[in-house]
């Protein structure tokens, strides 16, 4: 299992989910992989081809950048246009998923946050943003600010949650 992104040194999957896999019983790691955007298709394509890569990690800045490159995608992802995670289909390409969002709204409740009807402002509507505020909507809250100094990203996304 790989995690890309561009920087990549402050990922924690790989020393979280390598000894989870090791528990499990199972001979899997997680590698991290520093790739620029420029690199990323000719590296996609590279990575097709090592049939031994179960899944994919996304991180920053590549969230969109991925979801072009899944064969099919989730709903949830589909609606993003972002995607989190990639795993191999039976065909050998890639199938995308966004947990980003109910990764945050499980984690938060877990430690006694309320989203219905609640008042939420987040900052930042990129692939895990964009996950968070659909995910926060549908918890139920009642009102969620959205900032970002990327105007066209925010557009984007307040477009996707009003119409999602």
């Amino acid at each position: 299992h790989l995690i890309i992104g561009d920087p990549i040194a402050q990922v924690k999957s790989p020393s979280g989910m390598t000894p989870k896999f090791v528990a499990a019983g199972r001979n899997d790691i997680v590698v991290p992989i520093r790739v620029c955007s420029t690199d990323l298709p000719a590296f996609l394509a590279g990575v097709r081809l090592a049939r031994n890569i179960d899944s994919i990690i996304v991180t920053i800045p590549h969230k969109f950048a991925c979801f072009a490159q899944c064969e099919t995608v989730s709903d949830r992802a589909r609606l993003l246009g972002a995607v989190q995670h990639m795993r191999r289909t039976a065909s050998g390409g890639w199938h995308g998923e966004n947990f980003d969002g109910l990764s945050f709204v499980t984690a938060a409740r877990a430690r006694g946050a309320v989203f219905a009807g609640a008042r939420a402002l987040l900052v930042g509507a990129g692939g895990a943003g964009s996950a968070i505020a659909l995910a926060m909507a549908e918890a139920g809250l009642a009102e969620l600010a959205v900032h970002d100094t990327d105007e066209a990203r925010l557009a984007a996304l307040l477009d996707k949650l009003r119409t999602g």
